[in-house]
């Protein structure tokens, strides 16, 4: 090989190499570098001071037959022992959590005597639990319950694994005299009452109820057009008119001025309770009926005055345009 060839490749492959430093160098700078901020959001987590009572999230980072650990982003990692963990002493860990689960538990003491937080999943969940019922107080929340119990002045229902009580006079609109009618049935319920030192929690389904019947009642009287004509029974009379239950569930109330074609100083004048009575829809405004009687009165007398009778000699009537120009004889 002559030296003027041997001298061409090593320049190439001096080349080479230094576009390959190149490369590197690039690919290095390239890097993001690490610095005391990536790092800032573990470190402050790791120097906050955790206290008993304190609920704290973490990630399961290794689970025994008794007991779960738990990396809390701390200088100490948390322990929450299968006592700790459920009520249930049939209850197996490894069934329940794997390792990178997310936990949330609360401090119980903050060493156990090898430097480990001692965390109670189980009461955790609890105060988490009670918050969740007062948030459903404060915002009046509905929500099904079966109703699975009888007990004295009411039943009892389970709501996430807490008894809770609904008083008799709590379960409908009205009240309940007998409590076993309910018994499997489930209901629509709002919290009244959630007290979790004494871990009580009361329902009631009487709002709940009453909300949904006055709802019916509006969509019926919406339905209710006026002028219709609807039959009816005088339910009550009072000094300023009558109240009507009409026969399709809804009741109107018939005003003393609407009550008669004659001037009437109360309504009992013409009217008794029991009555069976024909009304005019005239107005269904503010989801309340107005009725009268006198509307119809008012049209059968116009269409008395408009009927034209002609008496024969049989004694009948007639009111059709023949007969009445039957007896009139053109020249």
């Amino acid at each position: 090989m002559s030296d003027e060839k041997l001298l061409n490749e090593e320049i190439l492959e001096d080349m080479a190499e230094d576009r390959a430093e190149a490369d590197v160098e690039a690919a290095v700078a390239a890097e993001p570098v690490e610095s005391m901020d990536d790092y800032k959001e573990e470190l402050e987590k790791s120097f906050q001071k955790v206290s008993e009572g304190d609920i704290l999230t973490g990630t399961v980072i290794g689970v025994t037959e008794t007991e779960v650990a738990v990396d809390l982003k701390y200088y100490a990692q948390g322990i929450i022992t299968k006592e700790n963990f459920s009520s249930d002493p049939d209850c197996i860990l490894k069934d329940k959590v794997q390792v990178g689960d997310s936990i949330t538990a609360t401090v119980i003491k903050t060493d156990d005597g090898e430097g480990n937080i001692v965390l109670s999943s189980k009461e955790a969940n609890d105060t988490l639990l009670w918050e969740k019922f007062e948030n459903m107080l404060n915002e009046r929340t509905v929500f099904p319950v079966k109703i699975n119990g009888i007990v004295n002045k009411g039943v009892v229902a389970n709501v996430e694994g807490v008894r809770a009580f609904i008083p008799a006079s709590k379960l409908d609109a009205g009240y309940v005299e007998n409590t076993e009618d309910w018994l499997g049935r489930t209901i629509d319920v709002m919290v009244i009452t959630a007290d979790p030192e004494k871990k009580r929690l009361v329902l009631s389904g009487r709002e709940v109820a009453r909300q949904k019947r006055q709802e019916d009642k509006n969509a019926k009287i919406a339905k209710c057009q006026v002028g219709a004509v609807l039959e009816g029974t005088v339910d009550s009379i009072q000094p300023y008119g009558a109240f009507i239950n009409l026969d399709n569930g809804l009741s109107g109330l018939v005003h003393i001025s609407q009550i008669s074609m004659k001037r009437i100083k109360t309504p009992s004048e013409v009217l008794t309770v029991g009555d069976k009575v024909k009304v005019k829809v005239i107005s269904n405004a503010n989801n309340k009926i107005s009725l009268s009687i006198k509307a119809l009165q008012d049209v059968a007398e116009k269409e008395a005055a408009e009927e034209v009778f002609d008496y024969k000699e049989d004694g009948k009537a007639a009111t059709s345009l023949g007969a009445l120009l039957a007896g009139f004889k053109v020249e």
